[in-house]
């Protein structure tokens, strides 16, 4: 893939570098690095009988969902959280792995030490993806563009894996940058191409909206982020509620946020926005299984461990709630995460409206007194 380094980006991001109007910080410079269907890919790198063929990584049983796929598969339409049954019928090639995390762990620490070459500002999203500040970075490289393909290449050389990068001078448009010329390539965003690139995005492309949220804002006329910022804050919040405010922000390509390193997880959660609103306990109960299945994976890669169970339900108003319920004991099955799940959501009935989104987290965890890697949150 092509980057778009042209060269006014090394004129606008050097070190050193200052906003408009003189402001008295330097200007941020953000990367955003996320590594190529990585278990799909870590699949096919230690199998060569799987390369340049579609791989799923998941279960390949009736209930099962797709973990991760590689790029061959999503060729067909197959894409992560797919019911693997779905995914069949798109690809009936389509060979399952069965995933490895510990495996994609170990390459995953492998990466973020190739990060701590460049910064400490790094922090960590998944196992997959992390924003880094080079801002000033250890080996005094003067453009952020150089630095990001620099890790790349090192990337590439070190695991033998492919990753994408966004560069840019906030968190929210390198994020968007890195899907930019995925895969195998890199995207920057300066400074002044930030509000005409939100502007023309479709509402549905920003990070942080989903599919259910995109078509209510298109049922009110909001198509793109030029829309969006047309509309006013105090409309945003009588729609969205404390979510308009965000909405708001990021329509004018605002994100002031900083990479934190140094995020202690006080939780892990993972949630699912329905394309169709549910109605019934028992598709709520079988919409829980995948969202119970991901939050279990991650407490079993990392040892983590948690006390409260909490169920996070949104309406189709948008309206949200959550139950929660603190054990005596650490949650030590995923049979007993999924218990304690439907039990919180048996207590919600009779209900008088439809669900739009289900969500399940565990908190008061084994790692509260640690400072490890950043909360980390899950979207099927």
């Amino acid at each position: 893939m092509l980057d778009n380094d042209q060269n006014q980006f090394s004129a606008v991001l050097p070190s050193g570098s200052r906003e408009p109007s003189g402001a008295p910080e330097p200007q941020r410079r953000i990367v955003h690095v996320d590594l190529d269907a990585f278990y799909a890919s870590v699949e096919q790198r230690d199998n060569p009988e799987l390369r340049g063929k579609p791989v799923a990584v998941g279960g390949s049983r009736e209930r099962g969902v797709v973990a991760a796929a590689s790029y061959e598969a999503r060729h067909f339409g197959v894409h992560s959280a797919m019911p693997s049954v779905t995914a069949r019928r798109k690809c009936p090639e389509l060979i399952f792995v069965k995933p490895r995390f510990e495996v994609y762990r170990e390459v995953s620490h492998q990466i973020r030490e190739i990060f701590y070459d460049y910064t400490p500002l790094v922090e960590p999203l998944s196992l997959d993806e992390a924003y880094l500040d080079v801002t000033e970075n250890l080996k005094a490289i003067p453009y952020a563009t150089q630095v990001a393909r620099e890790i790349r290449v090192r990337i590439r050389q070190e695991t033998q894996l492919t990753a994408s990068a966004g560069i840019s001078f906030n968190k929210l448009l390198a994020k968007m940058a890195s899907d930019q010329n995925k895969p195998n390539g890199q995207f920057v965003i300066t400074p002044e191409m930030g509000p005409a690139f939100v502007e023309s995005l479709p509402v549905g492309k920003f990070h942080g909206i989903g599919p259910a949220t995109a078509r209510k804002m298109n049922e009110l006329g909001i198509f793109t982020g030029l829309d969006l910022k047309d509309r006013s804050l105090s409309f945003l919040q009588e729609r969205f509620g404390k979510a308009g405010v965000h909405y708001y922000w990021i329509a004018r390509a605002v994100d002031s946020r900083p990479v934190r390193p140094d995020r202690i997880r006080k939780s892990i959660g993972a949630e699912n926005t329905f394309e169709k609103d549910l109605v019934g306990i028992e598709e709520m109960k079988d919409a829980l299984r995948p969202i119970v299945d991901q939050v279990w994976r991650h407490c079993e890669q990392t040892g983590v461990r948690g006390r409260t169970v909490m169920l996070k339900v949104k309406f189709a108003d948008f309206q949200q709630i959550t139950r929660s319920r603190t054990l005596t004991g650490y949650v030590d099955s995923q049979s007993a995460l999924d218990q304690a799940s439907v039990d919180l959501l048996k207590m919600l009935f009779p209900l008088e409206k439809s669900v739009r989104l289900l969500g399940v987290s565990l908190s008061t965890l084994n790692t509260d007194d640690e400072s490890e890697s950043p909360q980390l949150s899950f979207e099927l």
